[in-house]
């Protein structure tokens, strides 16, 4: 139809006819090739991608200052009892054994660890994390507590797993992508427990802190009178 248009606009001697098409091609051009909606898409997407990766990073940073911040909520709304003292810190407990295997097998920075809970999961020092979180959430006995942990870890976990996986992919390329497919790596990272390597890798810090919380926790049932007046009824007994 262009052809055709500038032999009839040519034969016929209309210069302008012929510059109208000649711009109106140039801009269709320019058009087709400035603006492409993949080439827009990609560039959004890749915005999007840095953006998460910098937030990510953030927040796997200030992790534990949020987590203080988190913790000071959680005490202030708790209103636990002796059951849900008993039931939520065997969970926790649970959750602490987990970590404390995991732990055990990790070498940090150093190699593509396999064995132990990393045999079944990429992360199980979050998997007991979140055991922990939701141990004392039920020893608190408050619904209001179970959100502010659920937000929390919802939060900075996937967080950490993100920023962590960077790095792990960063440090070990391919031998981290094998894992990751098959749940494999070097022979070298197939080891027995060590509480040795534990103690290394710090977890005493976490040991600690969940006690200081459970202890807390049972300080302010002991506040709140729920000790004194659960051991008042068992003596005076149900008839008095």
């Amino acid at each position: 139809m262009r052809c055709a248009n500038v032999i009839i606009c040519a034969a016929a001697g209309s210069r302008r006819c012929v510059c109208w098409i000649s711009v109106s091609m140039r801009w269709s051009a320019r058009w087709s090739g400035a603006w492409r909606p993949s080439a827009v898409v990609s560039e959004t997407l890749s915005r999007i991608a840095r953006w998460r990766a910098r937030l990510a990073e953030a927040l796997a940073r200030r992790r534990v200052p949020l987590g203080f911040g988190a913790g000071a909520l959680v005490f202030w709304f708790a209103a636990p009892t002796p059951a849900s003292l008993v039931v939520g810190t065997s969970i926790a407990v649970a959750g602490e054994v987990i970590r404390i295997w995991a732990a055990g097998h990790l070498n940090k920075a150093r190699e593509v660890t396999a064995s132990g809970p990393y045999r079944w999961f990429a992360h199980p020092l979050y998997i007991g994390s979140s055991v922990i979180g939701a141990g004392l959430a039920i020893a608190c006995a408050r619904l209001v507590v179970l959100a502010i942990v659920a937000i929390y870890l919802g939060v900075t976990l996937p967080a950490a797993v993100r920023n962590e996986e960077a790095f792990l992919r960063r440090t070990f390329g391919d031998q981290y992508e094998r894992y990751r497919r098959r749940g494999e790596a070097s022979d070298a990272t197939r080891r027995r427990f060590s509480l040795a390597q534990a103690m290394q890798n710090r977890e005493y810090r976490a040991v600690v802190g969940l006690v200081l919380a459970v202890l807390l926790l049972v300080w302010k049932a002991t506040y709140n009178g729920v000790f004194w007046r659960t051991a008042g009824a068992h003596i005076m007994g149900p008839g008095s």
